[in-house]
C-alpha cells in the first residue's frame, strides 16, 4: 500500500480504549488499544468484521493517537485491527517509544512488519498464510481453534516460528462450548502448547 509522507501520519482509527488484555501471553495485563480498519483476510467466525473497510473510519494524526494514550496513563500499547499491518506504523511506534511505553502488536502477518514493538502475538488463518519474517518476527502464536482440523494447521505454523515462541491455542468464541474439550485434551497430550481463553468476553469488559 503505497502512500506519501504526509499520509503515513495518519491511521483509520476504528475505537481505543484502556483496558485488560484478554488473550494470550499477556493475559490480565492493563493496556491501552488502538484498533485499526481495514483487514483483506476475511475470516467466516471473526468477532469485529465492522473493521475490514477503513473506509468507514476517520483517518486520525498519530499526534492525537498519542495524546489520549499519555493522557491515559497506560505505560503499554496494543494495536490491533482489522489488520493493522495494512498501515505503515512506524511513526505510531516511534512516537510512542520516545514515552518509554511498551507497544504489542496482533497481526495475522500477511504483510510486513513496520514499526518497532516489544511483543509481537502472530495470529495466522488457513485461508491466507502468514510472510515466513511474521513468523520468524513472532514472539507468540495464537492459532484459533474452530474445528478439530485447526490443530493440523497449529502444528503446521507452530514448525515455522522460532524456538522460544510461546505457543497458544484459542477457542473461536462462538463455538467455545463445543471445541473447548478438544482443545484441553490436545494440550494434555501435546505440552508444548498453552490455551488462551478470551477473557475480556467473560469479565464482559471491551
Amino acid at each position: 500500500m503505497t502512500k506519501t509522507e504526509e499520509e503515513k501520519d495518519y491511521l483509520p482509527l476504528v475505537e481505543e480504549f484502556y483496558s485488560i488484555q484478554g488473550e494470550g501471553y499477556h493475559t490480565g495485563k492493563p493496556a491501552y488499544f488502538i484498533r485499526l480498519g481495514g483487514c483483506d483476510t476475511g475470516c467466516s467466525w471473526c468477532d469485529s468484521p465492522f473493521t475490514w473497510n477503513p473506509e468507514l473510519f476517520p483517518m486520525v494524526h498519530v499526534d492525537n493517537i498519542i495524546s489520549r494514550v499519555l493522557k491515559s496513563g497506560a505505560d503499554s500499547v496494543v494495536v490491533t485491527g482489522g489488520e493493522p499491518l495494512m498501515w505503515n506504523l512506524t511513526k505510531l511506534c516511534n512516537d510512542l517509544k520516545v514515552h518509554n511505553i511498551k507497544l504489542f502488536l496482533e497481526t495475522s502477518g500477511v504483510y510486513p512488519v513496520t514499526g518497532i514493538w516489544d511483543w509481537v502475538c502472530l495470529s495466522p488463518k488457513r485461508n491466507r498464510p502468514p510472510m515466513q519474517s511474521t513468523y520468524d518476527a513472532a514472539d507468540e502464536l495464537k492459532v484459533i481453534i474452530e474445528t478439530t482440523e485447526d490443530f493440523l494447521w497449529a502444528e503446521e505454523c507452530r514448525l515455522k516460528v522460532q524456538n522460544e515462541c510461546r505457543l497458544y491455542l484459542q477457542p473461536e468464541w462462538s463455538r467455545y462450548k463445543i471445541i473447548i474439550p478438544e482443545i484441553v485434551e490436545y494440550v494434555k497430550n501435546n505440552r508444548q502448547w498453552t490455551i488462551s481463553l478470551q477473557a475480556h468476553k467473560f469479565m464482559n469488559i471491551p
